[in-house]
């Protein structure tokens, strides 16, 4: 990840970590099933949400939308980190481009846990998606 700033986990991010893994294994389809991802967001006031992804041959919601959304229905409008495991014990995975988007969009200023060459940390979703096409949600 050349010019990009990777940070270390923090207690925190293990915590959130934890709580997207424990869902995913919780829920999961199994190794017969479908791909399945747990993802957990955290909140500006330290609160975690989790969610998970909702396999559907028409593209239903990945994992780390399901978490927003859980979180924006519980009243939190500023997210701080999120996260997303694979089941199986895939460990964290990156975000997909749509949900890259949509983070941009809505949590210019949050931070990714991902896996890199460098091992595991987190980096600001813009240094993901950069130069990209910003939407505003709210005119």
């Amino acid at each position: 990840m050349t010019g990009i700033e990777l940070e270390p986990l923090t207690d925190a991010d293990r915590e959130l970590i934890e709580l997207a893994r424990r869902t995913v294994d919780e829920n999961t389809d199994g190794p017969d099933g479908v791909h399945t991802v747990g993802a957990a967001v955290r909140g500006a006031d330290g609160r975690m949400y989790a969610g998970i992804n909702l396999y559907h041959f028409t593209g239903g919601p990945c994992a780390e939308l399901v978490a927003l959304g859980r979180a924006r229905a519980d009243g939190a409008r500023e997210l701080t980190t999120i996260v997303a495991v694979g089941n199986e014990g895939r460990g964290v995975v990156s975000p997909c481009g749509r949900d890259r988007q949509v983070l941009v969009d809505y949590h210019p200023g949050i931070r990714v846990i991902l896996p890199t060459a460098a091992g595991v940390g987190s980096v600001r979703i813009t240094d993901l998606l950069p130069e990209s096409y910003r939407w505003t949600p709210n005119p």
